[in-house]
């Protein structure tokens, strides 16, 4: 079997960056020193220490797991939830992953499919049906998990406090004309992508998409991801760490001091919001890599749908997106803002997952890259 180093992995709201992952200039992976807890099997060993390099380099506090045929083979955790370094990072601690969440809300989207109670081919007004104005009579719904729906961003200015109000952004968003025919085009859809396929969701079963994944995901596999946090959460969670250079790079909606707000836990924000580790991450999306019980083999099989193969207009690299996740041969994976990473391999029956509390402009997904390839070695070696 034959395994590429190479991933495009795209920041929320950024530009995407290839990247090769390697130990940091000047240090062995054998060197690392930092104290890690959790398991994982001798063949994965090379994971253990690719994160234990990365907390005594540039890391804070994360955590990595690789679930092979829905079991977990590695779970590992290390560092610490503060920037000072006096909270330990804990079993169950939980993070901002940004948009890893995405995946989240593709993956009810496609169990909602697999039941028969979603059309992805179907009109999203045939389930929304004030969408259906400003050019969007055609929009389908594997538009939406796909990025081609022409809704990349909102017409005129909003905060992020504007985000909160359910009701008053996907009214906004059904009124909005898209910014070229939904489905003769490719562009990331940063935040909006969570509010579309969020009311789509909402239409279908009553209930909230946070609501929903809790209830019909979450739950059934033992998931400790939210989207929507609860109170009683909130003592688990790391605070992220911004990047050296700021809060966030211009241009950019939402920083990292947006996540520290008890409006931002309790609010659902399916592209963005999600909190989780990587243990919960891989847990949830290893439903893709034939983990029985909530996709048929048919369902899972479909997020390799292509949707779109060439330039993205919002980032301004070719992408390749199937029904919520970007494709590469058998693999499919999303990242978020800062570092986090998740990707399901259906060859190997292998999901990998990084979620960290460090956010990184640049360079951050290079931590993530580097324990998705030593699981390769795990698996290959």
């Amino acid at each position: 079997m034959k395994v590429s180093a190479r991933f495009w992995l795209v920041p929320d709201n950024g530009s995407p960056r290839e990247n090769e992952w390697c130990a940091p200039a000047g240090r062995s992976l054998l060197a690392a020193v930092a104290e890690l807890r959790g398991n994982c099997e001798n063949r994965f060993s090379k994971v253990r220490e690719v994160l234990a390099a990365s907390l005594d380099a540039d890391d804070v506090g994360a955590s990595v797991a690789v679930f092979v045929d829905g079991e977990p083979v590695v779970d590992l955790w290390g560092g610490y939830v503060d920037p000072a370094r006096t909270v330990a990072w804990d079993r169950d601690t939980i993070t901002t992953v940004w948009s890893t969440t995405k995946t989240m809300t593709a993956l009810c989207a496609l169990v909602l499919a697999d039941r028969g109670e979603l059309d992805l081919d179907a009109p999203v007004a045939a389930y929304w049906p004030e969408f259906a104005v400003a050019g969007k009579e055609t929009t389908l719904v594997r538009h939406l998990l796909g990025h081609t729906a022409g809704l990349p961003d909102f017409a005129g200015p909003i905060t992020v406090e504007d985000l909160f109000d359910w009701p008053a952004v996907t009214a906004r968003l059904a009124a909005q004309a898209p910014a070229w025919e939904p489905g003769t085009a490719g562009g990331y859809h940063s935040v909006t992508f969570g509010f579309l396929v969020g009311e789509v969701v909402r239409r279908v079963t009553g209930r909230s998409l946070g609501t929903f994944f809790a209830e019909e995901v979450a739950g059934p596999l033992g998931a400790d991801f939210h989207i929507g946090l609860a109170a009683e959460h909130d003592h688990r969670v790391a605070p992220l760490i911004p990047d050296p250079r700021g809060d966030k790079p211009p241009g950019f909606l939402v920083g990292v001091s947006d996540s520290y707000s008890e409006a931002w836990r309790r609010a659902e924000l399916p592209a963005v919001n999600g909190f989780g580790n990587a243990r919960s991450v891989a847990a949830v999306q290893s439903v893709l890599a034939g983990r029985g019980g909530l996709l048929s083999a048919a369902g899972a099989e479909r997020v390799f749908e292509e949707q779109f193969h060439g330039e993205d207009r919002v980032l301004g690299a070719r992408m390749r997106y199937g029904l919520g996740y970007r494709l590469e041969g058998r693999t499919c994976s999303w990242g978020g803002w800062g570092g986090s990473v998740v990707l399901v391999d259906a060859e190997n029956r292998m999901v990998v997952a990084y979620v960290m509390n460090q956010v990184l402009w640049d360079g951050g997904y290079d931590r993530g890259l580097g324990v998705v390839m030593a699981a390769y070695d795990g698996i290959t070696g």
